[in-house]
């Protein structure tokens, strides 16, 4: 299947020649294999193996590229704090991942080598998969080099540890480097879990049929305990059988009741909801889907029922106009003024762009970023404007990125090694003879 021409060395991480792999896989793919079932059982972990030892070379040019690009910045007279700048999201670019995963492989590739060189062994071996090693190096990131050395041994040194790694799960070798990184220092455990205390947050993200995933990372001890008084509420609700909410429902609408209507932090607050409509949705006449601000596409008669009720309760409801291109219906323009709603370019940007402008990045929108730099004398209009959300923006800074808007609305970003990325703001809505609306409401306390 694979030519055997190509001789081993560095000219076998050439792109030339992995997508010579490529092309030869691809063509097998378009007859039947031939095999009997043994055989494509065989093959299907063949290529699996061959899927993790592509990860860890993918690894180690990663490395190559960060100790290249310190390099290139420390020439140009980049100070020592700043030197690494971009080099996660070119690799994000590369893998056509968000800027965070980016950061993640980046910081993976420069540790694994030299901090646990046993487990990179098994890596490039094809006998632990790229997640694997990433707990792995988690579980282990609070100790000394000396104490994460010796999980390592333990994990993948000696040949008896190469073979029970090989029957591991994912989530065995989390908790084998774990149990290992407490037994060998307890004190950094410690600090880390109440360093982590300190990374509460809360965060949303969408989920499939208009719903959305509220979660809470919290210290054990207040989930734990959040947890049992939602379900104790649940039992308690549904003990005398009337109520024929599920237990899952009823524990979720204890969570919102308790935040919306009975904590003093919320009582009384407003919180704005934005949706973009066009006039055809918004009037029933059509079931174009709609845009939620900081949701994402939402149907058409999701969108009327939230308006119907904010209409009907004791809400504020406000109206502005955005315009849409003619041709590709992304938005290119709002009213220069409204009744009681605050003008402001970039929460246009945000509306227009929806996501991080980044490729493959989705992460919410947090600066409005200037393509063509203020300094190089880019205007501060919507077309020099695109949404970033802040990593890329900083990433961006680094020597040798630069930026170009075009009349059609694309952006052309240039990395420092070359490659060049164009994005474009998604169409946000069908195009109408008429334009869209956005329509903000304020729930009543």
């Amino acid at each position: 299947m694979f030519d055997s021409t190509v001789t081993p060395g560095t000219g076998m991480l050439r792109a030339s020649s992995i997508a010579a792999v490529k092309e030869q896989l691809s063509a097998a793919l378009e007859a039947a294999s031939g095999l009997d079932d043994a055989g494509r059982v065989e093959s299907i972990g063949a290529l699996e193996e061959l899927v993790r030892v592509a990860t860890a070379a993918q690894a180690a040019l990663t490395r190559e590229l960060d100790a290249s690009q310190r390099a290139v910045q420390a020439d140009a007279g980049l100070a020592a704090e700043h030197r690494g700048r971009g080099v996660a999201l070119q690799v994000a670019l590369a893998r056509r991942e968000s800027h965070r995963r980016g950061r993640r492989h980046l910081g993976l590739a420069k540790v694994i080598a030299t901090e646990m060189p046993h487990t990179w062994s098994a890596w490039r071996a094809g006998r632990v998969t790229e997640h694997g090693v990433t707990l792995a190096v988690r579980e282990t990131a609070c100790l000394e080099l000396e104490d994460r050395l010796e999980v390592d041994r333990l994990l993948a040194g000696t040949p008896d540890a190469l073979e029970s790694l090989a029957t591991m799960g994912e989530r065995e070798v989390a908790g084998f480097c774990a149990k290992h990184a407490a037994r060998l220092d307890p004190a950094s455990v410690v600090a880390r879990r109440r360093k982590a205390e300190e990374d509460r947050c809360v965060t949303l993200r969408p989920a499939p049929d208009t719903m959305t995933y509220l979660t809470a990372l919290l210290p054990v001890k207040d989930g734990v305990a959040a947890y049992a008084a939602l379900t104790k509420a649940a039992d308690a609700a549904r003990a005398d059988g009337t109520d024929e909410r599920t237990k899952g429902q009823v524990m979720t609408d204890t969570l919102v009741s308790a935040i919306l209507g009975g904590h003093e932090a919320t009582r009384g607050a407003k919180v704005e909801l934005g949706l973009v409509m066009s006039d055809h949705t918004a009037f029933g006449t059509s079931d174009d889907p709609t845009h939620l601000d900081g949701y994402g596409p939402i149907p058409a008669e999701l969108a009327r029922e939230i308006l119907a009720g904010a209409l009907t309760a004791d809400e504020e409801v406000w109206v502005r106009r955005l315009y849409t291109s003619p041709t590709t219906g992304e938005l290119v323009a709002m009213e220069a003024s409204t009744r009681r709603f605050p003008a402001g370019l970039a929460r246009f940007i945000r509306l227009r762009d929806q996501v991080c402008r980044t490729p493959w990045c989705t992460a919410p929108i947090r600066h409005s970023d200037h393509a063509d730099a203020v300094i190089d004398g880019g205007p501060t209009t919507g077309e020099n404007g695109q949404g970033l959300c802040e990593a890329c923006n900083y990433a961006k800074q680094a020597p040798g990125w630069r930026a170009r808007p075009s009349p059609d609305g694309t952006i052309e970003t240039l990395t420092p090694t070359g490659h060049r990325h164009h994005t474009r703001p998604p169409a946000l809505v069908t195009i109408h003879d008429r334009p869209p609306i956005r329509i903000d409401y304020i729930p009543a306390a």
